[in-house]
């Protein structure tokens, strides 16, 4: 996978659905449906398709004179709508838009400027850019296949990856979504998710807006903020969200139900389990909630499996929107179905990760991409994902998943959440062991809850340590981070 320099711009659709051709900025901001707005839900500013265009020529006019096609421009700018404008500006200078949280510190923009070269930066600056010589243009070009956006892993020590797309990788996925989910459930889409990650951008903003619908801000609503979901559902005839677990379950704690049901609900980038997929279909008025399965990598959403197939159990995720799903067993071999390391085929597959070669090659095998994730591929092509490689738990050769001990847990009525890990055992190399956060007025009584665990479940999953927290600590983008949860957890136990 090579990078190149990069021009063009993201095409939407005349008519709601269907994508068109890649081209300058002016013909793709007239090729957005009427019908489509961005809404600041917190201010309450709304820009129509019909003001895009100079919204994004104000910002494209405020970029240097001296960026080059190809140049990396980080968009970091904190308000929603700013960084939607300030994405697009970049696109239409024919820039590589470089997306970060508009949270880093001074260290974490320096570390990112110094891995992407960047040039420029939208929002506030807290480090300093590097005096950079003009370059040449040379390479720039309306090459649609040509790197377009760098969308930033979540880690700001050392050296960040950069999962690099095009503009043609977008419209790829874009389209798979659209043809999937439909453009009737798109309406009205209410997007509490940070847009500089691949699920709030893509699935969240692009995807509806895509449609032509109307997409309402409200990214990383604090506590005080969720009791107001179900009202502003209500008040806007929301029809769809796209959100992470961590979120549904405090929003179903602390938010009444809307009074007018959600058309569709898709829940990704986290495991989840069974229980609380009922609980948020309740919550939101319809059954259609789908578990999602994607990355990063693909562009966001690979595929999705909904509550209405007989098939719904913990980690279910359906089968691939476009593309295709195979696994590798456990002596490398790829299988058309099984258990194993879940591999992709995806028309949206990244370019490949920014100047690192190395990464690339590990992420293939034999052409497909390497999820990272543990699945139970049926011969139908539905899919159950079951947990990571990388938090499997080997206790004494039987390869345990922290998720899959999660979902268990979670199931507990007087648990809300938890977070599994393997910790050293002199016997069997590794033992589990798992943080749990318990609903109000509940008590700890750890050796209660494992015995329950064993009446769910086989005897290698039980923990064999349980650790109460106030809260399981998470990333910008809302996943556990299981490293602080055992460095958090070590010392006291049940």
């Amino acid at each position: 996978m090579t990078h190149r320099p990069s021009s063009g711009s993201l095409a939407f659709a005349a008519k709601p659905g269907e994508i068109g051709h890649m081209s300058d900025l002016n013909t793709i901001l007239d090729l957005i449906p009427p019908s489509a707005r961005l809404i600041n839900a917190r201010t309450g500013k709304s820009i129509r398709a019909s003001a895009l265009l100079a919204e994004v020529a104000a910002r494209a006019a405020t970029l240097p004179a001296s960026l080059r096609g190809g140049d990396r421009v980080v968009i970091g700018a904190a308000d929603p709508l700013e960084f939607l404008l300030f994405l697009f500006a970049t696109w239409h200078r024919g820039c590589v838009a470089v997306a970060v949280n508009p949270a880093l510190a001074g260290p974490e923009q320096a570390n990112v400027i110094d891995t992407t070269g960047a040039r420029h930066w939208c929002g506030e600056l807290r480090a300093k850019l590097p005096d950079y010589a003009p370059v040449s243009a040379a390479g720039a070009g309306a090459n649609e296949e040509a790197p377009a956006l760098i969308l930033m892993t979540s880690g700001t020590t050392g050296r960040p990856k950069g999962i690099v797309h095009s503009l043609a990788s977008l419209r790829r996925r874009i389209s798979h979504n659209l043809a999937a989910i439909g453009t009737a459930s798109l309406a009205n889409t209410l997007c509490v998710l940070p847009v500089f990650f691949g699920h709030g951008l893509i699935g969240n903003v692009l995807t509806p807006l895509a449609a032509g619908g109307a997409v309402h801000l409200w990214p990383n609503p604090l506590l005080a903020e969720l009791s107001g979901t179900g009202p502003y559902i209500d008040t806007n005839a929301i029809s769809f969200m796209s959100s992470v677990p961590s979120f549904w379950k405090l929003a179903l704690r602390v938010s009444p139900l809307p009074q007018i049901p959600l058309t569709r609900v898709h829940v990704g980038s986290a495991p989840l389990g069974l229980l609380l997929w009922h609980d948020i279909a309740v919550w939101a008025g319809t059954r259609a909630v789908y578990n999602m399965f994607g990355m990063t990598e693909t562009a966001n959403w690979i595929g999705g499996g909904s509550l209405t197939d007989p098939r719904a159990a913990d980690g279910y995720v359906g089968t691939a929107w476009g593309g295709k799903l195979a696994v590798r067993d456990e002596d490398g071999h790829v299988r058309s179905y099984g258990r194993g390391e879940v591999l992709v085929h995806s028309p949206s597959l990244m370019r490949g990760y920014f100047e690192r070669p190395d990464l690339d090659a590990e992420a293939m095998h034999e052409g497909w991409f390497c999820s990272g994730d543990v699945g139970e591929l049926a011969a139908d092509g539905h899919l159950t994902l079951i947990g990571r490689i990388k938090t499997e738990i080997n206790r004494g050769g039987i390869k345990i998943q922290a998720e899959e001990v999660d979902m268990l847990l979670e199931r507990h009525p007087d648990i809300i959440e938890a977070c599994a890990f393997g910790i050293p055992d002199p016997a069997a190399g590794e033992a589990v062991a798992a943080a749990i956060v318990l609903r109000p007025g509940a008590s700890f009584v750890p050796e209660a809850i494992k015995a329950w665990c064993r009446t769910q479940a086989r005897a290698d999953v039980v923990p064999a340590r349980l650790h109460l927290m106030q809260s399981i600590p998470r990333n910008d983008r809302g996943k556990i981070v299981r490293a602080d949860v055992r460095r958090i957890t070590e010392g006291g136990h049940g």
